[in-house]
């Protein structure tokens, strides 16, 4: 078996693993963060079966996997970096999920694009939930008025997404989970390699992991 298969297997074990003895009875699903690596690279999970992948940037997304997607309709990409509104058609073609939405500015060029192209994709907000000047994402008390800007655009908003401050996240997922069910969400994107496990625990429906799958990037 190919060692980013394993390495993916090892940590659904984990996962699973803490579920059983948990009341959490949603298994999350896993993407496999797969930015800066080559198609070859990812091909081992793709022949396995699995089926959500992550990138941060369009046009490396739209570069690699554009050619795959157009194949294997099943694939789900998530565009989990920033999205830029002049790359937001780019970003409507071939995603499935964006994860980075965080401007009335943007969720307006969403829904734009989606009208245009006919086609709708599924929408997390992301919070800036340790209001970190450099990270994106909205803040906390800006949210109520985003997430209503969205609803009035009939964006398929799903839930809430979050990078918290290095070293800190469990207390961050314990507030992200809770905002999200204050809004009624279903779906929480939260969690990397680092961390997951902290993520898991608290509810985290969508798991961006990269390095514990694919090794450290060079």
């Amino acid at each position: 078996m190919h060692k980013i298969v394993q390495n993916l297997i090892d940590v659904q074990k984990k996962i699973n693993s803490y579920l059983k003895n948990s009341n959490e009875d949603k298994i999350p699903k896993i993407i496999a963060v797969s930015k800066t690596f080559a198609i070859d690279k990812i091909n081992p999970l793709i022949e396995y079966g699995h089926l959500d992948f992550g990138e941060n940037k369009v046009q490396e997304a739209v570069n690699k996997w554009s050619d795959i997607k157009s194949k294997k309709k099943n694939l789900n990409l998530h565009l989990i970096g920033s999205l830029q509104t002049n790359k937001v058609k780019f970003a409507i073609k071939l995603f499935n999920f964006i994860h980075s939405v965080d401007s009335q500015k943007l969720a307006k060029k969403i829904f734009d694009e989606q009208e245009k192209q006919n086609k709708k994709v599924k929408i997390f907000i992301q919070v800036n939930i340790g209001n970190e000047k450099q990270k994106s994402g909205i803040n906390k008390s800006s949210l109520p008025d985003l997430f209503a800007y969205c609803k009035s655009l009939n964006l398929d908003v799903i839930g809430l997404m979050c990078i918290p401050p290095l070293n800190k996240s469990v207390n961050y997922f314990k507030e992200m989970n809770d905002l999200n069910k204050s809004f009624g969400f279903n779906e929480l994107s939260m969690g990397m390699s680092a961390d997951y496990m902290d993520a898991v625990e608290n509810s985290a429906t969508y798991l961006r992991i990269g390095s514990s799958i694919f090794g450290q990037r060079s």
